[in-house]
């Protein structure tokens, strides 16, 4: 039997997490740094998630990872987290709307597949169309108001999607450890180089965080980073690929409703056009995916 029939509940929920939660998390970033500076809330976030998830692991009798693994992960962990979430963080800190920062994560797949292409990847026709279009949609958001006003924050985002992306990439070919042990290992090295980078750009707490501070800490941490990507590595594992990574075209719709409904941010006719192009660009790139059928398993 399926899995969507015997789990829909489990499935609903997950997709949910990938969804809401991570299209949230940039609302939340959004309101963590009116308290945080940047790279310490990155950094403490990943930290604790980090060793949350590492705990738990070890008490599931999960394998400590070997001195290779643990270099992978770092390498891993420096690529997506304190790249690619550490430079969102610092994106929206230098005034980019949130949800313009998760069009980001929409981006992702197009710098995936040709960050694919030093692995000996090859594209189909109608991916490099997702790409030149997914092209066209970034230059129209770099005409909006929201990143002409900062250049610094769209430097950011756009280092920070081809970041994540080619450490996507890149995972696939290192000695990582096996299941959740790996997000952990990279959360914890990743948390320690924010933390790092706080200290040596002299970030320094002002005031305390307060209730909606920590609040927010904790959402990052506990939905964020650990639900959130406990259930994308369920639907890996559950369904295909290109199901399992919608996440990239859905999160950029959340962010941009709840930034306007909850933070008063304004979305352009620019942005919203750039975003329905980059949307439709990634929808582009993952039709091959979705048309690709597994033969059946035979028992």
């Amino acid at each position: 039997m399926p899995v969507s029939r015997r789990f829909p509940l489990l499935l609903m929920g997950a997709f949910f997490a990938l969804y809401v939660i991570w299209g949230s998390t940039y609302l939340a970033i959004r309101i963590g740094i009116e308290t945080w500076p940047p790279l310490m809330m990155a950094g403490v976030r990943f930290t604790i998630a980090g060793a949350v998830l590492f705990a738990f692991m070890c008490w599931r009798g999960a394998p400590m990872p070997s001195r290779r693994q643990w270099v992978s992960a770092g390498m891993i962990g420096f690529l997506l987290l304190a790249c690619g979430n550490g430079g969102v963080t610092l994106a929206e800190h230098a005034g980019v709307a949130s949800g313009v920062a998760a069009l980001s994560v929409a981006v992702v797949p197009l710098f995936t597949l040709l960050f694919g292409l030093f692995w000996g990847h090859r594209n189909t026709r109608l991916e490099w169309a997702g790409i030149l279009l997914g092209l066209v949609g970034i230059g129209l958001l770099n005409l909006g108001s929201n990143l002409q006003a900062s250049p610094m924050g769209a430097a950011l985002v756009i280092l920070a999607a081809a970041s994540w992306a080619f450490g996507s990439v890149w995972s696939r070919y290192l000695p990582l450890p096996v299941g959740p042990m790996a997000s952990a290992c990279e959360m914890l090295i990743a948390g320690a180089m924010l933390l790092a980078g706080s200290v040596l750009s002299g970030e320094r707490m002002t005031q305390s965080p307060g209730l909606s501070g920590w609040l927010v800490m904790a959402y990052l941490v506990v939905f964020g980073s650990i639900i959130a990507f406990s259930a994308y590595m369920y639907l890996l594992k559950n369904v295909r690929p290109a199901a399992a990574t919608s996440y990239a075209y859905v999160n950029p719709a959340v962010a941009v409703m709840l930034g306007v409904a909850f933070a008063g941010e304004h979305i352009g006719i620019e942005e919203g056009l750039a975003m329905a192009v980059i949307i439709s660009a990634v929808v582009l790139i993952g039709l091959p995916q979705w048309r690709k059928q597994k033969p059946a398993e035979k028992g």
